[in-house]
């Protein structure tokens, strides 16, 4: 159960009224009118709680829950335990991730300035914007309405925000042009410099870097994660992407829609992503590559090629899994092999 000193509870719901709103069928229709506190995991939750069933390897831990509903694949409800109300879904962690939603909404922030904040009189705030303490807003920035500054960030100079955006605490925001709906964490930085010189003996020369962001309207950008502006052309991150924390994104790199990028990966200057790529946790794209449309890259990888629209790579250097896999099998029988020699 949340805890509620950090988290604010809606509800309780009818098993009718959540069914409806998260996309599942009520197996028991004439269980429509029972009421539904919170949610909770399998083993915690209680009779007044939802839960979900996903993955059947917790099937057992389904076998004895104490729920009183639970969202799951038709295909499972054969295992439920007597007295827990089913609700059917093809897709149920996505249903349980919309339920959740309707217990605990997105918090609003109460709309106004802070006294402590310092907003330049050139700078345009929508109706209903929330700036927290010590938040700068510099010349020309424009602010969409319901967006809302966390404490000590910085808006900056001509930096446009679109609607319904939240920024975190100690957030940096130059050179950038940010749609809506667009949720960036604690400590993100966008627009800085990209990593730009030309080598020389004497002292690096540092190439000006004229370009820009653009992040497409509903993303989702973590913790502590770098995109650098372009050095002429723009950095673009396409519209739905979500960028976990730890995450660098360097100048003139293109990501196009619903991409996802996970936590301490980094993709280097000029490369292009495709739509719906997926990059797993502390992988690296090398600059100037291609990445497919719903191309997949495993945890660690080492990406020095371009790689088809659709494939799976892993391994360094990143390969196709298949042949990732054969080839890790192949050193093995190798080894192997080199060990029983010299026995």
């Amino acid at each position: 159960m949340a805890d509620p000193r950090f988290f604010e509870r809606a509800g309780p719901f009818t098993l009718g009224e959540l069914a409806e709103r998260c996309g599942a069928r009520l197996a028991a229709a004439d269980l429509a009118g029972r009421s539904i506190d919170d949610v909770a995991t399998l083993d915690q939750a209680g009779p007044g709680q939802l839960t979900f069933l996903d993955n059947p390897k917790y099937a057992e831990a389904f076998a004895v829950t104490r729920a009183g509903a639970c969202i799951l694949h038709e295909k499972h409800s054969g295992l439920a335990p007597a007295g827990v109300a089913l609700l059917l879904s093809p897709k149920p962690y996505l249903a349980y991730a919309r339920a959740a939603q309707i217990f605990y909404p997105t918090p609003v922030a109460t709309p106004g300035i802070h006294p402590t904040a310092v907003v330049d009189p050139t700078a345009q705030l929508g109706a209903g914007v929330a700036v927290a303490p010590h938040a700068v807003i510099e010349a020309g920035a424009v602010i969409g309405a319901g967006s809302a500054i966390g404490a000590g960030s910085v808006v900056g100079r001509n930096v446009i925000l679109g609607e319904g955006c939240r920024i975190g605490p100690h957030v940096t925001l130059t050179h950038c042009l940010v749609g809506d709906r667009v949720l960036i964490h604690p400590g993100v930085r966008i627009g800085q410099d990209g990593f730009g010189f030309a080598p020389d003996p004497t002292g690096h020369v540092k190439v000006p870097q004229l370009g820009r962001v653009q992040i497409g309207n509903d993303c989702e950008i973590g913790a502590n994660s770098t995109i650098d502006r372009g050095a002429g052309p723009d950095t673009v991150i396409g519209p739905g992407c979500w960028i976990d924390n730890l995450v660098q994104i360097g100048h003139n790199v293109i990501l196009g829609r619903g991409c996802i990028i996970v936590a301490q990966a980094g993709v280097a200057g000029s490369t292009q992503f495709g739509d719906f790529v997926v990059l797993a946790a502390q992988s690296g794209v090398a600059g100037h590559l291609k990445i497919g449309t719903g191309a997949r890259i495993g945890a660690k990888s080492g990406v020095m090629t371009d790689i088809p629209a659709g494939e799976s790579h892993f391994g360094i250097p990143a390969t196709r899994v298949k042949e990732y896999f054969r080839q890790v099998a192949t050193l093995r029988r190798l080894a192997q092999k080199k060990g029983a020699d010299n026995e």
